[in-house]
């Protein structure tokens, strides 16, 4: 597999061995000092170890702070381990977590106050008016495509909501995409993450805001995940279906800057009250949120179902979902992953609350969000 350099708009270098290119680029850019922002669990496995070795000429600390659903607290962690090394760049490498406090650990390093000023509703906000540190990423999962993406969603540390810093000045300065990084996720991992990459994209095709450029990303998105994700979770050594599955989130992460749904609504309420899994909450609650808005915009899936390969129409999408999670390991509803009725009323509150179900196909009102979380369970 070679590796391929494009656009789109952050430079990306992207195939089997693109880790091994970092340290070249941050040389030739004057950065000799990079702290590397991950996660706790990440930090402590091989393939950190194995990409250390990769940066030689680099003198590198590592924040390993970040763990579950990313706090501010943890942002102003790794900013103060910034300034502590005296670094002058920023390497993310690790998930989705991982990547939205990398992006903003640099600003919350070269501003004042705290990070969860600088986000886009707060009442005062903050503007980024400093140089930022230069930022590579490097995703080590297949599913949110921070990467490529120009917002840091992270969480209040008292409540959990979730808040986001949204800039295009936070984008990664380049993008190093290896798929050899996700070899060794588990399957569950493989799986939640890979739903998550299926849902922005199908989330994203079915807004009714109008974006056609990003509809046709959306669409090529969603047919390579539906081809690759069974492959990537149940043949874990498969480079091709690892790097489409990395391919798919950098284009589902592309395509939602049109706009998302309902399903991210529910999922970003189980974030803040249980703790879950971005992923997971996404595809405990897609087919459920999708049947609901198949009446709404019934060509929309009839296209979707299409570029899934799938025969009968766009009736045929909501159950192909159900059995693409039964054959991946992602069984049983909500309930079994610890969600209890007396959760409903927050749930409820905060997913009528988040901004992203403003652009589902179909409106959502709180009695709307209780019998779709219920009915999830």
């Amino acid at each position: 597999m070679s590796i391929t350099s494009f656009n789109f708009p952050t430079p990306i270098q992207f195939g089997a061995g693109a880790r091994k290119l970092v340290a070249a680029h941050l040389l030739e850019q004057g950065c000799k000092r990079p702290l590397i922002v991950t996660d706790r669990a990440l930090g402590a496995l091989p393939v950190m170890a194995e990409f250390l070795t990769h940066l030689q000429g680099l003198d590198v600390a590592v924040f390993s702070g970040v763990f579950g659903n990313p706090t501010c607290s943890q942002v102003m962690d790794g900013a103060a381990a910034y300034k502590a090394h005296h670094a002058d760049c920023v390497i993310g490498f690790g998930g989705g977590a991982a990547l939205d406090v990398a992006k903003i650990v640099g600003l919350a390093a070269v501003h004042a106050g705290d990070i969860l000023e600088y986000v886009w509703d707060h009442p005062n906000v903050r503007p980024i008016v400093n140089a930022l540190p230069y930022f590579v990423a490097l995703p080590t999962t297949s599913g949110t495509g921070s990467e490529v993406g120009r917002s840091s969603v992270v969480s209040e540390n008292d409540t959990h909501v979730k808040r986001t810093v949204f800039s295009p000045k936070i984008l990664a300065r380049r993008v190093f995409a290896d798929p050899e990084l996700t070899l060794g996720l588990p399957a569950s991992v493989t799986a939640a993450t890979g739903i998550d990459a299926l849902t922005h994209n199908i989330e994203s095709y079915l807004s009714p805001a109008y974006h056609p450029l990003c509809d046709g990303i959306a669409l090529e998105g969603t047919r390579i995940a539906a081809a690759a994700l069974r492959t990537a979770v149940l043949e874990p050594l498969n480079l091709k279906a690892r790097a489409d599955m990395m391919m798919s989130s950098m284009m589902g992460a592309i395509a939602f800057q049109k706009d998302l749904g309902a399903v991210h609504s529910c999922a970003h309420a189980l974030g803040a009250v249980c703790d879950m899994h971005h992923g997971l909450a996404n595809a405990l609650m897609l087919d459920t949120v999708l049947a609901w808005n198949y009446e709404a915009v019934p060509q929309k899936f009839d296209e979707l179902a299409h570029v899934c390969g799938l025969t009968g129409g766009g009736a045929a999408l909501v159950p192909w979902i159900k059995q693409l999670k039964a054959d991946i390991g992602i069984t049983g509803g909500l309930a079994a992953r610890g969600v209890k009725p007396e959760h409903l009323p927050r749930l409820v509150a905060i997913a009528t609350a988040d901004i992203c179900h403003q652009t589902n196909p179909r409106a959502c009102t709180a009695a709307d969000f209780e019998r779709l979380l219920t009915a999830a369970m």
